[in-house]
């Protein structure tokens, strides 16, 4: 039905995505042969594919909840990471990425994930700051779907295929550096340089897509928020959610909120398939 489709990335927002493709899927064919993501819309895109995202949510929501800690001090003085959501999220990943499952993905769709490089010289936490930084003032000033500060700060965003990867562990640390936020996420190398969040140049990752529209193709953006004006390119269509999502990018103590926003997902899915 669609030539491309993106998903945006949006932390924890995420699964939302996840029940958005389950449920839509039931009724139209959302496995496009182009399939664009970054940070954690990477991870739903990925998982999604694969038609695993049961067993995920399964293991999200009995390993969340009250009983951890976003930023964990005792643990930090233990020689443990402060902010447990990196160590926990890569185990995760390694959980449910093997090498068959990357195979599986490599033969499902050409995807393309979106980490962000730093001008060369800055050093990465500084860097990472400024660019966490002038995307939030431009998101809670302008409200735009695709922002601009990142770019010029000198920040560019570039595409890895996962058709390029040879081992599931490759998968693991793209996926990672795609969302890679610090002090929240480690630093996490894709060749020989750092990478990134994608978002900090643009978290709704269309520019695999314009070659695609420009043919004459039809694709599909699912956002992780809501905005107030939605862009109007011709051959695209963009999806945000029916409300705002119920839980932060990276909260690990918040286990009904994945489930609400997997459920909000499921609700939007369906009246979407209904409505195409």
């Amino acid at each position: 039905m669609y030539d491309a489709i993106a998903f945006a990335g949006g932390g924890n927002r995420c699964y939302w995505q996840g029940g958005f493709f389950e449920a839509a899927s039931e009724k139209i064919d959302l496995k496009a042969p182009l399939m664009t993501a970054v940070s954690a819309g990477s991870f739903a895109l990925s998982y999604s594919l694969l038609g695993i995202g049961p067993r995920v949510r399964e293991l999200v929501i009995a390993g969340c909840g009250p009983h951890l800690k976003n930023m964990d001090i005792k643990g930090w003085r233990a020689g443990k990471a402060l902010y447990p959501v990196g160590p926990m999220y890569l185990d995760l990943l390694r959980n449910v990425f093997d090498d068959a499952a990357l195979a599986k993905l490599q033969s499902l769709a050409d995807i393309h994930v979106g980490v962000a490089r730093l001008p060369r010289g800055v050093p990465p936490i500084l860097g990472a700051a400024l660019g966490v930084g002038a995307y939030q003032i431009e998101k809670k000033l302008f409200h735009p779907v695709h922002p601009t500060f990142g770019r010029k700060l000198g920040i560019s965003q570039e595409f890895v295929r996962v058709r390029d990867l040879k081992r599931a562990s490759e998968l693991h640390n793209l996926i990672i550096a795609s969302g890679g936020v610090p002090p929240f996420m480690p630093v996490t190398k894709i060749g020989e340089r750092p990478a990134f969040d994608g978002g900090l140049v643009d978290n709704v990752p269309v520019l695999p897509l314009e070659p695609v529209e420009r043919a004459g193709g039809k694709t599909l953006v699912l956002l992780t928020r809501r905005y107030k004006k939605i862009p109007e390119i011709a051959g695209r269509t963009y999806v945000q959610p029916s409300q705002p999502i119920p839980i932060s990018q990276f909260d690990i103590t918040n286990a009904e909120g994945f489930r609400q926003a997997y459920e909000l997902g499921l609700r939007d899915g369906k009246a979407f398939a209904g409505a195409a």
